[in-house]
């Protein structure tokens, strides 16, 4: 028996994929650790500053906080998402009200929508709440998700008919429907929706650069920014550094959700 696979040519562009796709994070680590003089001479080995950068990353610019206030944002709001997403879908599949699709459409356009586009309203209105500076400003305005709504109602409207009526012979209420009926077999759907939610909202910029100003609440993707001017001579290192440390916690929950994250975007069911 040969040892080497009959679709070799498949492995090896694989590998080669995986190499071309990984080598910028191996040379982020690898300059983390240098000063600047070793990364402008082109050292492709690690270096001596790690120490010194990690000090000036988590000491003097205080990524830390940062880390902190992005991962509490990100917890509420996908938090939040998961909880109306899953309503709302509940409200499209099985209940009957006037105007049900035409609600369902606004919905669905609003999803074409990016928040960019209406960002000088948002702006407008959040300030006139007086939310302006507040953290406030940066969960409840992304706590309602047309992109949940639309995956809940679809997954909701493909399971069988016969779930819900045996829960009206049962005497279920439509919330004790959700929670026992619904959620035990949508926790794939759920999964997907939180690991695209938490790395949306952890890779948020724009928006907390305009409504925060109090560096104590802002996010990390504005707090990188900051350490463009730590040092001269740390100006790179901290910088990968800092970069490669603010994706550890999506990379975590990708980790933590990945086969719920795969199977709720799976083309075909588990058999």
């Amino acid at each position: 028996m040969s040892l080497i696979p009959s679709r070799w040519y498949i492995h090896l562009l694989l590998w080669l994929a995986c190499f071309i796709i990984g080598l910028p994070l191996i040379y982020a680590i690898i300059v983390a650790t240098q000063t600047n003089a070793e990364v402008l001479s082109f050292n492709f080995s690690f270096g001596t500053a790690l120490e010194r950068n990690w000090d000036a990353v988590m000491n003097v610019r205080k990524l830390g906080n940062y880390m902190l206030n992005s991962t509490a944002q990100a917890l509420i709001v996908t938090i939040g998402k998961t909880v109306l997403s899953l309503l709302a879908g509940l409200a499209f599949v099985y209940f009957r009200f006037p105007g049900k699709w035409l609600v369902f459409g606004f919905v669905l356009v609003t999803l074409m929508m990016p928040t960019e586009i209406l960002i000088i309203a948002l702006f407008r209105f959040v300030s006139s709440l007086g939310w302006g500076d507040n953290f406030l400003a940066i969960t409840v305005p992304f706590l309602a998700s047309a992109t949940g709504a639309f995956l809940f109602r679809q997954h909701f409207a493909n399971l069988p008919a016969e779930l819900s009526e045996a829960a009206q012979l049962d005497g279920a209420n439509p919330l004790q429907f959700l929670f026992r009926v619904l959620i035990p077999i949508s926790w794939n759907t759920i999964g997907a929706l939180a690991v695209i939610q938490f790395v949306y909202v952890w890779n948020m910029y724009l928006w907390p650069l305009l409504i925060i100003r109090d560096e104590r609440i802002q996010v990390v993707q504005v707090g990188l920014g900051a350490l463009r001017n730590v040092d001269a001579s740390l100006t790179y290192g901290p910088l990968m550094l800092a970069a490669v440390v603010a994706s550890v916690p999506p990379v975590i929950v990708f980790i933590l959700l990945q086969r719920q994250f795969l199977s709720g975007f799976a083309i075909t069911r588990d058999k």
